[in-house]
């Protein structure tokens, strides 16, 4: 029965798990505010700031829409970013080419990596004085320069995007490769970054403005009614639990609850805590396109593969090895960024391994110093156990099995390693050494301490 238990614990929080993405997918708890301009006399003000993930596509994307649906006259990037992920920055380039809205990124000091790419996407830049825009070579998740596959990829999209909005495609591809100089700006080896004046001389960009007025009244929409697109509480909750600090105890939570959860009967506070933070853990990264969903499966096998382990073949075999292995493995990988091309480098996977490595190492410690005194915590207490009935208290059991010593008997239940036995005519829950044993057997008790009846199997 326990396993049935936890096998329903575990499909039930996958269930939990595609519940939560499909509501942080869906956008209909997002209204759409109406505006009482005109149509055509309103402006929206998008702020793209920090990585460049999934989750500022999703708001950028929100953006767009609220645009479109109230026939804005425009649509303004407000960027200070030093890029992020290559797959999210190609989604908001494809949806800011698509859309039929005069678009605009307001440079304010950084528009590095993607979110060069973000920029040329729009069909005016403006830059603030002091700001630069390039430096979009591709890195991986180390920070080191990625393949050359890659980098092919992101030059390609430089140039196209550039091509698409009549800016110079030469001069965006060199910004992702060192191989192309440019005359004037940079040799052979070294990747481009222009400064405000050098992208106005060269004509990337449209113009130098102070702030955000300035770049109105250059692009004709002094007179609109301006709208801020704020992000929302899921978007912005999304951010946090995806950083590296919530996911390390976030993951200790997973694991803990889970090796509580396992050594206890039934389902309770550790199994709930473990399915929190899983659920909190993977969602957010799967959301925000870090971890694939193989990843999430990958944990959830493993995690019935320990259980299968434990309740159904006793002992410390091929099912609980490869189970472990999955779900140290799945939490590795989901900590690493995907980008669809092809599977991590070594060095990265060992990062990695060295992050969660550290993080185990750390809260073990800190369960250790917390043991020696949460037990007299009053809140503790009531979770736990913390009193013991031992036999040199003078507790005793009520139902004792000591005169079942030594007789034999014949097992009416396979033993996993508990089951039934018939002694003396009378059904008995018995326990093995450890071992299998088929129904039928002729076993022998051997051991009756703490009312357990332990049998061995007889030979003959």
């Amino acid at each position: 029965m326990e396993f049935k238990q936890r096998l329903y614990f575990i499909i039930g929080s996958m269930l939990m798990m595609l519940i939560f993405g499909a509501m942080v997918h869906s956008d209909e708890d997002v209204p759409v505010p109406e505006t009482d301009s005109e149509p055509g006399y309103v402006v929206y003000v998008v702020q793209v700031e920090g990585l460049v993930d999934n989750g500022l596509h999703r708001y950028i994307e929100r953006g767009i829409s609220l645009a479109e649906s109230n026939n804005a006259a425009g649509l303004i990037l407000k960027m200070d970013t030093f890029g992020g992920l290559v797959d999210a920055a190609d989604k908001i380039r494809k949806n800011l080419l698509d859309t039929q809205i005069p678009t605009l990124t307001l440079i304010d000091k950084n528009a590095a990596s993607a979110g060069a790419l973000i920029a040329f996407s729009t069909d005016t830049i403006f830059m603030a004085p002091g700001s630069s825009i390039g430096a979009a070579t591709v890195v991986d998740g180390g920070g080191g320069k990625a393949d050359e596959k890659m980098q092919s990829y992101m030059r390609g999209l430089m140039r196209s995007t550039a091509e698409a909005t009549g800016r110079n495609a030469r001069i965006a591809e060199a910004m992702v490769d060192e191989r192309i100089s440019i005359e004037v700006i940079t040799e052979e080896g070294n990747l481009v970054t222009l400064s405000t004046s050098e992208a106005v001389e060269l004509g990337m960009v449209e113009g130098s403005v102070r702030n955000l007025e300035e770049a109105l009244e250059k692009k004709g929409w002094q007179d609109m009614e301006i709208q801020y697109v704020q992000e929302t509480t899921n978007e912005q909750v999304l951010r946090f639990l995806a950083s590296p600090v919530m996911s390390s105890i976030l993951m200790l939570m997973m694991l803990g609850g889970l090796y509580f959860e396992l050594q206890s009967p039934g389902v309770g506070f550790p199994g709930a805590m473990a399915t929190m933070g899983a659920l909190l853990f993977f969602a957010p990264l799967y959301i925000m396109g870090f971890a694939q969903p193989w990843e999430i499966i990958v944990f959830f096998l493993g995690v019935v593969l320990v259980i299968v382990e434990i309740f159904v073949l006793p002992g410390f075999g091929v099912p609980g090895i490869l189970g472990l292995t999955m779900i140290f493995f799945s939490l590795v990988v989901s900590m690493i960024g995907n980008v669809g091309f092809e599977f991590p480098d070594l060095e990265y996977m060992t990062r990695a391994i060295w992050t969660m490595a550290i993080t185990l190492i750390l809260g073990i410690l800190m369960l250790f110093s917390l043991g020696k005194y949460l037990p007299q915590n009053r809140m503790f207490s009531k979770l736990i156990l913390v009193d013991s009935t031992s036999k040199e208290k003078g507790y005793t059991s009520s139902d004792s099995k000591d005169a079942l010593m030594g007789k034999e008997g014949v097992t009416v239940t396979a033993l996993r390693p508990a089951g039934i036995a018939l002694i003396d005519d009378e059904r008995v829950d018995v326990v093995s050494q450890g071992d299998f044993i088929e129904n039928g057997a002729r076993v022998k008790v051997v051991n009756t301490t703490s009312s357990r009846v332990m049998v061995k199997r007889l030979t003959s």
